[in-house]
Parts: C-alpha cells; structure tokens; sequence
C-alpha cells in the first residue's frame, strides 16, 4: 500500500497520470491500474476522472494530505533503523546552556554513554541564542537552554524544569527590599554570561522586553568574572534560584527579580527539529529529563 500512496502523491502533485508515470519509472497504464486497486481497498473514490483529466475529491485531499505525513514517518523509522544497526555512522550532537550548569547534563552524558556506548556524543556549550543558531541550522540535534521564544510545531519541546530569577549584587549595595526590579538598577550594568562585548540583537531585546533592563552591558565569560565585577560594585548579575548555586554568597547578595511586581521565572527544555527526531536523541531527552525530576 505504500508504493500505491506515492503513486497517489505523485499524480496529485503533477495533476498528471502521465508525468506521474515518467517520475515513478513505470507505465501510464500501470499507474492507472494501482490506483484503481488502491481505490478498491479503500472502498472510496479519491479521484473524479474527466476524459484526460481529473479532479480530486474531498476523500482524495484528505488522503493525499496525511499519506505525505505516513511516507515522512516511514522513511524515518527507515533511516533510524539503519542507524541502529550500522552503530559506526550514529553521531548524536548535543548543545547545553553555559550559563546554567553542567550537573544534570553531565549525569545524563555519562548514563547515556554507558547505555549506547556505540554513539559518538559531540558536546557544545553556548549563549541561549548561539546555540538556537546551531540548532536551527542543523549543526547541533538536541539543544537544552532556556526558554526565550513561543514554543514552536518545528521543533520538539520537552519541559526539563523552571526556576525563579534571582539578581546577584555586591553585598555593600544599600537594597532593603525582600525583591528587586531590573529598573531599580539602571545606573549599574548588567553582566551577560559567555557574549560578545555588544549582545546580538535577540539577546539585548530578550533582557530589555522580558526582563526590563534599562542599563548597560557588561560581558563576562565565567561566573568568576562575574563575581569579579560584582565584588568591584561594576554590575550585577541576572541569575535564577538553580544557578545560584555557582556564586559565592560571601561575596554576593541574591535578591529575587520582578516586573512590575511580579515574580519572574525561567523554563528550561529540551529542543530538537520535529523531523529529525529519532531514537537516539528521545533516549536523550527522556534520561535529561528524568535527571531534572
């Protein structure tokens, strides 16, 4: 029934019986006998003939429509398979936040590696939006970082945790309040983790319109930099309750981040493109995601 679907697929796209035959390597006449029997085992008609031309039916576009989804999966579950059984061709490439940490993904690395010890794990660290860049371009499979656009059909979203965001500042700054706002420190830069001196676009507009900063910039390529810069009272840091973990306390103060009063919070997931979905990368996935919980 399958070679009959891309005989179907083949003909609606040409609008023609003939073309179709030529792009499929088979007789007119052929082609027009499996559709025929594939019209038979449906039990419907898909296609109102009309002397040398036809139309589809409603039957026929619904058909036509999810046939092209089933043939998508099946080369899928196809190339996949081969994969599985061929283990020296499986790479599995993998990107993670900098900035948030590499205990749970490192658990999931080594697990991973014990289970599938005939995957090679590539391992790229990044910006949020260096590594959607990575992702997108197909340069990377699976992608954990933080959640800064609406979710997307393309790709695969898997919840991995949340977190309150947190502000780290000197420790001397005069801040009474049990939480801050980013407009509260507007004559204080605000630190980016692993950037450029000058932010990309998407990265400057994401902390002025998500989370209200009106300051300047200042890069800083580790926590310890940060802190540095802290500790001289030259910015501060946005940071989140997990992440806090990685600041010395001595020498920072947290102090929860709103806007306009209300807590701000930070979801983290696993991404990866819809087509490229694949044993490997779900296996991935699911043991991160068990590690979170």
């Amino acid at each position: 029934m399958f070679q009959q679907m891309q005989y179907f697929i083949a003909i609606v796209k040409n609008h023609s019986f003939t073309q179709a035959a030529v792009d499929c390597h088979i007789s007119q006449s052929a082609i027009s006998q499996q559709m025929k029997e594939l019209e038979n085992r449906l039990g419907v008609q898909l296609l109102t003939r009309q002397g040398r031309s036809f139309e589809i039916t409603a039957a026929g576009q619904y058909f036509y429509t999810h046939s092209q989804a089933i043939l998508a999966d099946v080369d899928q579950l196809v190339s996949q398979t081969v994969k599985i059984a061929q283990p020296d061709t499986v790479n599995l490439r993998i990107g993670y936040l900098r900035s948030f940490g590499a205990t749970e993904f490192l658990q999931t690395v080594a697990q991973f590696t014990q289970a599938f010890p005939q995957v090679k794990v590539t391992i790229t660290s990044g910006t949020h939006e260096g590594l959607y860049e990575l992702l997108r371009t197909g340069q990377i499979d699976l992608n954990f970082a933080d959640q800064r656009r609406a979710l997307s059909n393309e790709y695969q979203n898997e919840f991995l945790t949340d977190s309150d965001f947190m502000v780290a500042v000197n420790r001397g700054l005069p801040v009474t309040t049990d939480q801050i706002e980013s407009t509260d420190l507007a004559d204080l830069p605000c630190i980016l983790l692993g950037t450029d001196p000058q932010p990309a676009p998407a990265e400057e507009a994401y902390y002025r319109e998500i989370l209200g900063v009106q300051s300047d910039f200042v890069p800083a390529q580790t926590y310890d930099e940060a802190q540095m810069l802290i500790a001289a009272n030259q910015g501060y840091l946005i940071t989140n309750r997990r992440t806090q973990v990685q600041l010395d306390h001595a020498i920072v103060k947290l102090i929860p981040l709103v806007k306009g009063g209300r807590p701000l919070r930070q979801n983290y997931y696993a991404y990866w493109k819809a087509d490229n979905s694949g044993y490997y990368i779900e296996s991935f996935a699911e043991m991160l995601k068990r590690n979170f919980v």
